[in-house]
C-alpha cells in the first residue's frame, strides 16, 4: 500500500510541476510581444513567482520518483528498458526546467533576444515529451 501513496503523490507533484513549466513559456510569449515597460515589469514578477512556485514540485517529483525506484528495488531498474527511456526524458525535463530559469533571468535583465515564435515552440514541444513519459509509464512498451 505504501508504494501506491508514493505513486499518487509523485503523479500529483508531477502534474503541478508540468502545469507550471508549460505556463511559464506562455508568459514568455506575451512578455516578448509587449513593448510597454510597465507590462514587461509585471511579467517579470509573474514569471519569477511562477518559477519559484513550481520548483518545489520538481524537487518533490524527483524525491518521490527515487523513493518509488528504491521501493521496487535495483532488479526492477536493471530489467526495465522502458524505465531507462522514461528517466532519460525526465532528465531532459529537468534540463528544460533550468533552461527556463536561464530565460527568466534574461527577461529580468531586459536582455531577451528570442522571438515570440521561439517561446511558442518551446511551450508546445515538451507536451510530446510528456506524452512519451505517460506512454512509457503506463504501457511499458519494451
Amino acid at each position: 500500500m505504501n508504494i501506491l501513496w508514493l505513486k499518487a503523490f509523485h503523479v500529483f507533484f508531477m502534474i503541478a510541476w508540468m502545469a507550471g513549466i508549460f505556463y511559464l513559456p506562455r508568459l514568455f510569449v506575451y512578455h516578448a510581444e509587449t513593448k510597454h515597460q510597465e507590462t514587461k515589469d509585471q511579467f517579470k514578477i509573474m514569471e519569477r513567482r511562477l518559477w519559484f512556485f513550481v520548483t518545489p514540485f520538481a524537487v518533490l517529483t524527483l524525491i518521490l520518483g527515487v523513493l518509488i525506484m528504491y521501493e521496487y528495488g535495483l532488479g526492477w531498474l536493471k530489467a526495465s528498458a522502458w524505465l531507462h527511456a522514461k528517466l532519460t526524458i525526465v532528465a531532459l525535463f529537468y534540463v528544460y526546467h533550468f533552461y527556463l530559469y536561464h530565460l527568466l533571468k534574461k527577461f529580468a535583465a531586459d536582455e531577451n533576444t528570442k522571438s515570440p515564435r521561439f517561446y511558442r515552440m518551446i511551450n508546445e514541444l515538451p507536451v510530446l515529451a510528456l506524452l512519451a513519459i505517460v506512454i512509457l509509464a503506463i504501457i511499458k512498451p519494451f
